[in-house]
């Protein structure tokens, strides 16, 4: 079909909608249309199955915002009556349509002869090889990597040095693929752009190229080292940042510290995965810390004030009420783990009473006394009582 014949049809008029209609105005009408003149639907009807490649055409272009714009551009161009073919009635100048479309070049083919013209716009609309395309940037892979860290560091943060191996361009070709001296073709089945369409029914699918594997460029003369695939094992060491407050087994995504990408695309990312070493004294609870602090039976039933440890900082001093029974939790506001905000959680201190091995001498003369001052009071009472009422 002539470039001509693309530009005169009316895709709005075809799925029965306004030029200003919306992307889901023109999915609405697209799928009420399909399903009317389906061939399946249509069985023996020549025309219901033209009809169908008329709307599944018309939805293919104007489904698409950047085929779309290209579309109602070349029909404005054209709306304007500023060119005809052949020479005017009163002898005025005419355009020929395949010097518009070809840049010059032999008319007649849609897309035909050499680059520029219309014909690099439409075979952008419909995919087809009008004008010449350079291969598309490619992004660069993803890299997955893993660290292990002391308790310090995760809940400060620190900069760790990471030995990385990615794919990336091939020094002995320059990422090209070819063999020193020469140079890749544009792929001529997808056109440089990696990617063909696969019609299923009414609904066209893109799907990497088989012929140049996504690509979007053929190799003749491979380059002996990366065999003409244009990538190459490299390895580097590089200084990664992790945040403070980083908790184990956690998920950590740097953007841009991936692979490398092909032709002017952009690297992709680094994700590290971060495990955390176990501390002697201190735990986590999220952002706050904990510890558990041994207290003698005095300090627990007269109360008193205790020295706690804190993670890298000066100790902290808390007060303790009289009566405070073993597993209590009390709070140091301000000496946990370092937030996203940069803030601090709280150190969560457990009391646990702590109960000599052995006692003798007065210690035991006095908690001799103590139990015998105290016979009447049964701290399991409560406890039996409960489990009557049960």
């Amino acid at each position: 079909m002539s470039g001509k014949d693309y530009v005169e049809k009316d895709y709005y008029k075809v799925l029965g909608v306004p030029k200003d209609a919306s992307t889901a105005e023109i999915k609405k009408s697209y799928r009420k249309l399909a399903r009317e003149f389906h061939p399946d639907a249509n069985k023996g009807n020549p025309e219901a199955e033209e009809r169908f490649k008329e709307i599944s055409e018309a939805n293919d272009v104007l489904s698409d915002a950047k085929r779309r714009k290209e579309y109602d551009e070349a029909r404005a161009l054209f709306a304007n009556g500023g060119f005809r073919t052949g020479a005017g009635a009163n002898g005025g100048f005419g355009f020929d349509l395949g010097d518009l479309f070809n840049g010059g070049q032999q008319s007649g083919t849609f897309g035909g002869g050499g680059g520029g013209g219309l014909g690099d716009v439409f075979g952008g609309i419909f995919n087809r090889g009008g004008g010449t395309r350079t291969a598309q940037p490619r992004r660069g892979a993803d890299v997955e990597s893993e660290v292990t860290l002391s308790f310090v560091e995760a809940v400060e943060g620190t900069t760790v040095p990471l030995r990385m191996t990615s794919q990336a361009a091939c020094k002995a070709c320059s990422g090209t693929g070819a063999k020193a001296g020469t140079t890749p073709r544009v792929c001529p089945t997808c056109v440089g752009t990696g990617h063909v369409q696969r019609g299923q029914g009414g609904f066209a699918l893109s799907e990497p190229c088989r012929d140049c594997k996504g690509r979007g460029l053929i190799v003749d003369d491979p380059c002996e080292v990366c065999h003409g695939s244009g990538r190459a094992t490299s390895a580097r060491t590089m200084q990664v940042r992790i945040p403070a407050g980083v908790s184990n087994d956690q998920r950590i995504r740097l953007k841009g510290k991936g692979a490398q990408g092909e032709r002017g695309g952009n690297p992709g990312d680094l994700y590290v995965t971060v495990h955390v070493q176990d501390h002697p004294v201190f735990g986590r609870k999220g952002d706050n810390l904990t510890v558990t602090v041994p207290v003698s039976f005095p300090e627990a039933a007269l109360g008193g004030t205790i020295r706690v440890p804190t993670l890298g900082g000066p100790p902290v001093t808390l007060k303790m009420p009289p009566g405070t029974a073993n597993g209590r939790t009390m709070r140091a506001r301000g000496k946990g783990a370092v937030r996203k905000d940069g803030t601090r959680g709280d150190l969560l201190v457990t009391v646990e009473v702590a109960v000599p091995p052995s006692t003798e001498g007065e210690a035991l003369t006095a908690l001799e006394q103590y139990r015998e001052a105290t016979a009447a009071e049964d701290p399991r009472a409560a406890l039996f009582k409960a489990a009557e009422e049960a």
